[in-house]
């Protein structure tokens, strides 16, 4: 239950349109509720603005069908990550009102639809080759789940710089900018130069040998010459776009 689906509930209570009884009845389970294998925390969203996300890459598709199932009775948003595609269609089979996003590898259900009155500006979200794009679009999905206006800009890394800058018109109208690269990491760094706006920086696992599994990169990027640039973990485009949608949150 989130912010809004509370208020709601209040003013129902208000109004006489919901009984005491009923209301208990929804409340029941905040702020956690236990499963197998699980314990849900339905309160995270009042507290931070974000909801419980499901991690998929260590569960098997039945415990990600217990938790997904759990989390949409409440009405809740949905979000689940590093889902590859044989454990979706058995989470699918299971639970159809489920979205699936091949290249983020993420599920989705109950997004939070944008509204210019909750959000200060839209996100930008650049990557620097193709190759960058599944942990580009895992950011984009995760941010545009939770209700941000997002605009992309793909396959513009520093090895053909004029394709980036074309497009600086975006870069200085922007909110918050999500910059995901590997190889070397030095698109931020490009980025950060050209913007006063706060600049995620995404290292990718993206590289041959002595990128290091994206090591390099992260190492380049936390090295940076550009003041105030943060940079999270590897691959990590979920939680550049959960800092951004923070950032881009109204308060």
């Amino acid at each position: 239950m989130n912010q809004d689906q509370l208020t709601q509930l209040l003013h129902q209570i208000q109004a006489g349109q919901c009984s005491v009884e009923d209301a208990v009845r929804q409340l029941r389970h905040l702020p956690s509720e236990t499963v197998k294998d699980a314990c849900l925390d339905h309160h995270r969203c009042l507290r931070t603005g974000i909801p419980e996300v499901i991690y998929g890459a260590s569960k098997s598709p039945e415990q990600i069908i217990i938790i997904a199932a759990t989390i949409l009775r409440q009405s809740s948003l949905l979000m689940a990550t590093r889902v590859d595609a044989d454990k979706a269609s058995v989470v699918l089979e299971a639970l159809p009102a489920i979205h699936h996003h091949p290249q983020a590898r993420m599920l989705t259900a109950h997004e939070i639809p944008p509204d210019p009155q909750k959000s200060r500006g839209f996100i930008l979200i650049i990557c620097a080759g193709t190759s960058d794009i599944g942990v580009a679009e895992e950011a984009r999905v995760t941010a545009e789940t939770l209700g941000h206006p997002v605009q992309t800009l793909y396959d513009v890394g520093i090895a053909g710089l004029h394709r980036l800058l074309g497009h600086q018109h975006l870069l200085h109208t922007a909110t918050v900018i999500i910059v995901v690269a590997g190889m070397e990491g030095a698109l931020p760094s490009v980025v950060g130069g050209l913007t006063a706006c706060p600049v995620i920086a995404v290292p990718t696992s993206v590289g041959y040998g002595t990128s290091l599994g994206g090591l390099a990169a992260l190492l380049g990027m936390l090295n940076s010459c550009v003041p105030g640039l943060g940079v999270v973990n590897i691959d990590n485009g979920f939680g550049a776009a959960c800092l951004a949608a923070s950032i881009n949150r109204r308060a």
